[in-house]
């Protein structure tokens, strides 16, 4: 069985074409995806993101055991302050990757959607210590509103200056309903976030899914002014990719590791011991044999997963992900390469039904987004 999530009915209301998608019945698109990626570069725009999957971690020993089964160092989060990392398998695979936002009383963690079961289920058999864990994920509801114009608009729904909810900080707060005249209803509990998956400024709302259509009509309400629109997966694939920001399933999964996958940012070797460590440490001993690498085409075409990339006449890797770039209006893509064909300018060939000329660029291919 398909499952909806609570804001499914507002889809179907503005139209949204819907497709599966790990296992939700989802909106890939609204107007089109184009216009919807430049609506969330130029103004605001809003995602449901309800498939995403929401761990709970409780108990004493909650920050520890989540040190444990994650590469980056969670002892050291302040309260309300979020993470991003990885879990990997004990041979340094990677199991996901994901956001811990350490609150009071809980770690909260944020999967991708197409992992929770299995990460929940990997999650509970490495349990160890003073713990208790919850899926929250059929409870919950999220939208992301993501923009330039992300500030002014969630500022009509809060009693707070947000200008001082900082870049991957949190609160749990309420929606002021009276705000946008909804007499006769109380404030909402929420969750509120700062982070993103476009490289503008944005936030997180997670909520009780009973709340799902008001908290959907204040929202849209707010940025009435703004041209604020429904967004779905297609724009928000295109503008994570621009960002060059790993997708899972594509850019990294159980064949990969972050170290060549261009995280190991996110893996504190000398914060003692983690799931993967002695193998993930053996790799960096070792020397890594190849890295995962932006490129632009230079000519025509579009790069597509699973095409071989070339270097003159000698194999060199494969691309992971691709697509058109409705901001650069090119051809962009990601792959694993051998070194040292990963160095800025390198000119690699991708080869689908015709071969694709390209470049090898660093950072991420926009770089212009509101979020710095």
């Amino acid at each position: 069985m398909l499952k909806k999530t609570a804001f499914y009915d507002m889809h179907v209301k503005n139209n949204g074409k819907i497709v599966e998608f790990a296992g939700f019945l989802m909106p890939i698109q609204f107007e089109g995806i184009i216009s919807e990626h430049e609506t969330v570069r130029t103004s605001v725009g809003v995602f449901d993101v309800s498939h995403m999957g929401e761990i709970e971690i409780r108990g004493k020993e909650r920050v520890a055991f989540t040190n444990y089964i994650t590469t980056n160092d969670a002892s050291k989060l302040a309260l309300n302050q979020i993470q991003y990392t990885t879990m990997l398998y004990p041979d340094a695979g990677i199991v996901d990757d994901l956001l811990v936002y350490n609150f009071k009383n809980r770690i909260f963690l944020v999967v991708n959607a197409s992992n929770t079961k299995k990460d929940y289920t990997w999650i509970t058999d490495n349990k160890k210590g003073d713990v208790q864990i919850v899926n929250r994920s059929d409870e919950i509801g999220e939208l992301a509103i993501q923009g330039p114009k992300a500030e002014p608009v969630m500022q009509k729904l809060f009693d707070f200056d947000l200008s001082e909810l900082k870049f991957y900080w949190a609160t749990e707060t309420r929606m002021n309903p009276a705000s946008l005249n909804r007499g006769g209803m109380k404030d909402i509990p929420v969750i509120l976030s700062r982070t993103g998956y476009t490289g503008e400024d944005g936030f997180e709302l997670y909520i009780d899914g009973k709340y799902a259509e008001p908290v959907w009509e204040m929202v849209f309400k707010a940025g009435r002014e703004f041209g604020i629109k429904p967004i779905g997966l297609g724009a928000r694939d295109t503008l994570r990719f621009e960002m060059r920001y790993c997708l899972y399933g594509n850019d990294i999964d159980k064949t990969t590791n972050p170290l060549e996958a261009g995280l190991g940012w996110i893996v504190k070797f000398d914060k003692g011991d983690f799931i993967g460590k002695t193998s993930l440490s053996k790799i960096k001993e070792a020397g890594l044999k190849r890295k995962l690498v932006g490129f632009e085409v230079v000519d025509k075409g579009i790069p597509r997963p699973h095409q071989e990339i070339f270097n003159n006449d000698s194999k060199i890797g494969s691309v992971t992900s691709g697509t058109f770039s409705p901001s650069l209006k090119k051809g962009i893509g990601l792959g694993y390469v051998a070194l040292p064909y990963n160095k800025e300018g390198t000119r690699i060939t991708a080869r689908g039904k015709e071969p694709m000329s390209a470049e090898v660029i660093k950072g991420p291919f926009y770089k212009h987004g509101s979020r710095k």
